[in-house]
């Protein structure tokens, strides 16, 4: 299953859409439903099952799509992009979101980090991480960005791209514990 979110400010009824990788009408219909606009949208990285809906949610919402600045993407010169680096800020109404290079499953993978909550699409997943046997992927960057993560205060949720562990959401404290590949100290045991 995978995962798309809406990161809204409820003070100003904005929001950003995360990885619109299928129904884009469905998730426009859920930020109406909410009385938020869609005015950003952001990709963790641009695999298919994350951006297949992408086009289809920029005609919906004429937002900006905001992708990392190592990405390959190949985004229509029409459609108004943004890219991003490690430590960007992106706002969203009041809120910030703060980009964190976590390259090893692509090279431009990003999570995004939104108070106590981290948006970590094929980086890091309950009781898992993304693959990197992937043309682009390499499992020594990803064994960096994991290391990165798990530096991450225990409190903070883990909001992943895909529902492969016990539970569709956790914390970086309960994924310490449990997630082996939080504790690999190998690129090897990625594999």
């Amino acid at each position: 299953m995978n995962y798309a979110y809406l990161i809204g400010d409820a003070d100003t009824s904005v929001c950003a859409a995360v990885d619109p990788g299928w129904k884009a009408e469905k998730i426009k219909s859920i930020a109406d439903e909410l009385g938020w606009k869609i005015e950003k949208i952001l990709l963790t990285h641009a695999h298919f099952d994350h951006a297949n809906s992408l086009m289809d949610l920029v005609g919906l919402t004429g937002a900006p799509v905001y992708l990392h600045k190592d990405e390959p993407c190949e985004i229509p010169r029409s459609i108004s992009t943004s890219t991003t680096e490690d430590g960007s800020v992106i706002d969203i109404g009041t809120l910030k979101v703060r980009c964190l290079h976590t390259p090893g499953h692509t090279q431009g993978s990003q999570c995004f980090l939104i108070g106590n909550a981290v948006i970590t699409g094929d980086t890091l997943f309950v009781d898992g991480c993304g693959r990197v046997d992937l043309p682009g992927s390499d499992p020594k960057e990803m064994l960096v960005s994991l290391h990165r993560l798990a530096g991450l205060a225990p409190e903070i949720i883990v909001y992943p791209g895909h529902n492969y562990g016990h539970a569709p959401t956790s914390t970086i404290g309960e994924q310490l514990e449990m997630n082996p590949y939080l504790k690999a100290n190998s690129e090897d045991m990625l594999l």
